[in-house]
């Protein structure tokens, strides 16, 4: 049985500006906001959260099943999936709709600025799971990202229905989704993503407090970028695992997405939560170091060298054994 990732499949138009965002922003004028930043440079990469989550499973060998829509130009990011051990099967290809576009502004604080179109991305709540997990004989996890509104809820209900364990991750989506669209999101979530500001806006959204949550999910983990993760669970202690600092960060887009694939590898290997968030983590800061969200080299004694400088020698071992175990 595999993991099913659905989510955005999307093409990342990436821009630095040199300077501080915030002081462009005029405290009185913010209700006539116009700006134009005069950037430095451009790339175009590949990118969306399901598939960024998906690449790095891949990596780890894992074959996931990418589960989206995305549009008639998507050939040859097709082949980049493939030669990254993704499962394209279950990608809805539009006659046509481009595949979505993020246009991104980072400064040089690492603040950024952006606008998502969703493109063929709509199309996604066409896609159902059910025909794949028979040819699979089952999927072990379904996580579901943000994407269409319609296609995640659609995804939810008919993993609720099939039996399928799933993965709740509606992060950028939250500020559009109704409480009641949440709460329909959330309940019976094997996990939950979210960062902290998203856990905030969350219990906005539902009227639920932290432990109104965890009555609905096995495991919570919360994203606090330097300030690390943690892992909030029912009945066992929260655990708290520090961020792998950066020495040269580059580029942060991907970074959220990157920690939940070493997230989702350790816990596909039954790896104890807080041993997949150290993968997490220092997944997290190989892509923090690189710029896109795909275009990294994924190497075991680079992501072992790091636990090693963060977590200290025996969570390195635990880690190399943990590995070892995997294969």
């Amino acid at each position: 049985m595999r993991i099913a990732v659905t989510g955005s499949i999307a093409t990342d138009h990436l821009m630095t500006f040199p300077g501080r965002i915030v002081d462009q922003l005029l405290p009185d004028q913010l209700q006539h906001l116009s700006l134009s930043f005069l950037a430095d440079d451009l790339v175009v990469r590949r990118g969306g959260v399901a598939a960024n989550i998906a690449v790095g499973l891949g990596r780890f060998g894992l074959n996931p099943l990418l589960v989206g829509a995305a549009g008639f130009d998507f050939a040859e990011y097709e082949q980049w999936l493939h030669a990254s051990g993704v499962d394209t099967e279950l990608v809805r290809v539009s006659r046509n709709l481009h595949t979505a576009r993020f246009v991104c502004t980072t400064d040089a604080d690492q603040n950024q600025i952006a606008t998502f179109y969703p493109g063929a991305m709509t199309e996604a709540r066409e896609i159902t799971l059910a025909g794949a997990a028979r040819r699979l004989g089952g999927l072990s996890l379904v996580v579901v990202a943000p994407n269409d509104p319609q296609a995640m809820l659609r995804h939810t209900d008919e993993c609720r229905r099939l039996g399928i364990p799933f993965a709740a991750d509606p992060s950028q989506q939250l500020a559009r989704l109704s409480g009641h669209e949440v709460r329909q999101l959330v309940s019976g979530a094997r996990l939950l993503f979210t960062n902290r500001y998203e856990a905030a806006l969350l219990a906005e959204r539902t009227g639920w407090t932290e432990g109104d949550v965890l009555e609905q999910v096995g495991a919570w983990i919360t994203t606090a970028g330097a300030d690390g993760v943690t892992v909030a669970t029912k009945e066992r202690p929260t655990v708290r695992v520090r961020a792998v600092p950066s020495a040269a960060p580059v580029d942060p887009t991907g970074v959220g997405d990157a920690f939940r694939a070493g997230f989702l590898a350790g816990t596909a290997w039954n790896w104890p939560y807080e041993q997949a968030a150290r993968l997490g983590c220092a997944l997290a800061t190989v892509v923090l170091e690189s710029v896109g969200a795909q275009d990294y080299g994924l190497a075991l004694p680079l992501l072992t060298d790091l636990i090693r400088r963060t977590y200290g020698s025996s969570a390195a071992a635990e880690i190399e054994s943990l590995f070892t175990c995997a294969d």
